[in-house]
């Protein structure tokens, strides 16, 4: 086995925290992806490989542990290594470390392909990024494993018809703006997860009445997520995120995110995440209480998934 080697390096800017006081998850994701493109040069698969052979490196399925709080000011780093090599494909594992501690904040495991750009079609991989790949092959920390989710073979691709009968909530609308976008104009990846952050407040007035404005004191956390990212929205395509209780338990509860293109119907990707409430001051978890766990039983959808 080897040595994780450094991917990037950097610190938490006030504007990526949010009401909680900490990095919004989607950055996380913004991170880890920077540390791919750095891996992505360790293979012979960087900035010049792209521009010449128009292919990249993208992630097909995430899953994120979030181990500590990164507040505003903490300088972090980021190291990588391979966990599998495959014809066409990698599973890839990263971690996002206090410089300060040495310790792991967050940790990211991804099934990654090689895509063309422009088409969004698989290639295989070349025989010297395989080679390079399989020097950098790592064992999987155990902080890195999933705790609190099952990693299972994702169901097939719901409609946007079939969330809303089954009682989905609707979390979150809008169009995809070219900011938002690749150099290809297609929607960057942190932005499927700060779709789904962003449509939370919504979520939690429609299922249990909390007001995050109102209640300065106590916020919430995602302690675990798992994303399939299963299409490539572009600038000006219209989104919506379906949302849907999945299970409750004593001090977490798993939410399920289904993200819709409007007009096809066809999803875009699907997701499930593990939270707790927070309390803002001590910046510990706060037990559910017996009258919202009652509430929030009440409203499991079955079969619900990834």
């Amino acid at each position: 086995m080897s040595e994780m080697i450094e991917v990037a390096r950097s610190s938490v800017q006030t504007w990526e925290c949010d009401q909680m006081g900490h990095m919004n998850v989607q950055f996380y994701i913004e991170k880890a992806g920077q540390g791919l493109a750095a891996l992505s040069l360790a293979l012979g698969l960087g900035p010049r490989y792209a521009r010449n052979e128009g292919a990249r490196l993208f992630v097909r399925d995430h899953h994120i542990r979030f181990l500590r709080e990164q507040r505003p000011g903490a300088p972090f780093f980021i190291r990588a290594g391979v966990l599998e090599v495959r014809d066409f494909g990698l599973r890839v594992y990263e971690e996002m470390v206090s410089t300060v501690s040495g310790e792991p904040a967050a940790s990211f495991i991804a099934e990654v392909e090689l895509l063309d750009e422009e088409t969004r079609e698989v290639k295989p991989l070349p025989a010297k990024a395989k080679e390079a790949a399989k020097k950098l092959v790592v064992e999987l920390p155990v902080h890195g494993s999933p705790r609190g989710l099952e990693i299972y073979e994702p169901r097939p691709a719901p409609k946007l018809k079939e969330a809303d009968g089954m009682g989905m909530v609707r979390t979150w609308t809008g169009e995809v703006e070219t900011a938002q976008c690749d150099g290809q104009g297609f929607l960057l990846i942190r932005h499927f997860m700060g779709i789904v952050s962003d449509g939370i407040p919504n979520l939690l007035v429609q299922t249990s009445g909390a007001d995050r404005s109102e209640t300065p004191s106590v916020g919430g956390a995602a302690l675990e997520y798992r994303f399939i990212y299963r299409r490539h929205p572009r600038a000006g395509d219209i989104l919506t995120l379906r949302s849907g209780l999945k299970q409750v338990g004593p001090k977490t509860y798993t939410w399920c995110h289904w993200l819709f293109d409007v007009e096809s119907g066809e999803a875009v990707a699907t997701a499930e995440a593990v939270a707790i409430a927070l309390d803002l001051t001590t910046r510990k978890a706060i037990p559910i209480p017996d009258e919202m766990r009652a509430n929030l039983e009440s409203l499991v959808i079955k079969d619900l998934g990834v």
